[in-house]
């Protein structure tokens, strides 16, 4: 079972159901919040029933945001890694409220059109180079927040996505020296308004993907050295409990390495920096006919490893 803060999230079978995995026991990092202590901490998920390890108790000079704890590089890395040897008190997840594993990054970058089954979804060619837009920080919001439906559109769809995030300043980064360059991976939502995206604002993307909640992320930052393989992850999107997207990473287009390798030709990647790595088929938009999210659903992405997100539609 989920929890966040008071509020009971059933999942009871969920893994059972459909494809079974156990995440990984080593370091899943979160940002949290609770009742008897004071603004946003840095935390490690740990214990049977993941539970969260109070870091900033561990080691009260470390940062208490993500981006800042990035930032600072192996040095904080380090503390964690004392924190996972050490028997610590485990705060229970009906105690905490989770949040984004990473907020306020200086950018977050998406791919359109990464998957290859997505192309054949759409009848669409699989892309010679990468579709990049982006979303604005202010769309993140927690693993287990709401998703707010904006009274400007009446086409809100889903899209389950790996998301990559950066641990380490680069411009200009070989596809080699990429994933020297990233902290780990999230489960990411790329909510999409496609009245907006599709057919108003010119067709430009931005609009239809940045209203406010329409990026989900969480529940941990997974370290890259806990994941086997990030391209070779079973990834699921649910909606009302019903299977409306089920891949796997091995279907991108793109991997992990050459995107870093093509963004940064343009733009420097600083630490805590979000890439969306692209969505599965299955999305409510190419359906026959279309379906698209309305108050009251309940959506659940996961990810093999990494874990689920799951989100109310008000």
């Amino acid at each position: 079972m989920l929890w966040s803060g008071g509020r009971r999230l059933l999942t009871t079978g969920l893994q059972s159901q459909r494809w079974p995995f156990q995440p990984s026991r080593d370091m899943r990092l979160v940002q949290f919040q609770a009742p008897h202590l004071t603004g946003p901490r840095l935390g490690l998920e740990a214990g049977s029933d993941r539970g969260v390890i109070d870091l900033n108790a561990f080691e009260p000079t470390l940062p208490k945001t993500m981006v800042e704890f990035l930032e600072q590089g192996e040095a904080t890395l380090s503390v964690v890694r004392r924190a996972l040897a050490t028997q610590l008190p485990v705060l229970p997840r009906p105690a905490v409220t989770f949040l984004a594993p990473v907020t306020r990054p200086d950018k977050v970058v998406c791919v359109g059109m990464n998957y290859a089954d997505h192309c054949r979804e759409q009848n669409a060619p699989v892309p010679k180079e990468p579709v990049i837009f982006s979303k604005f920080a202010s769309a993140i919001v927690g693993p287990y927040d709401d998703i707010i439906l904006p009274p400007e559109s009446q086409e809100v769809d889903w899209e389950v996505e790996l998301a990559v995030v950066i641990g380490k300043r680069g411009k200009r980064i070989k596809a080699t020296d990429a994933m020297a360059h990233v902290a780990g991976f999230t489960v990411a939502h790329d909510v999409s308004a496609r009245d907006w995206q599709m057919r108003r604002n010119g067709k430009q993307w931005l609009l239809g993907k940045t209203f406010d909640t329409f990026c989900p992320l969480g529940p941990a930052l997974v370290t890259k050295d806990s994941v086997a393989d990030p391209h070779n992850l079973k990834i699921c999107c649910r909606v009302n409990g019903e299977v409306v997207q089920s891949s796997n990473t091995n279907q991108m287009v793109f991997k992990t390495e050459e995107l870093i390798a093509w963004v940064s030709q343009f733009v420097t990647l600083y630490p805590g920096d979000i890439i969306l790595t692209g969505t599965p088929p299955g999305v409510g938009v190419f359906r026959k006919p279309p379906v698209f999210l309305k108050k009251g659903d309940e959506v659940q992405c996961e990810i093999e490893e990494l874990g689920v997100i799951i989100n109310k539609v008000v």
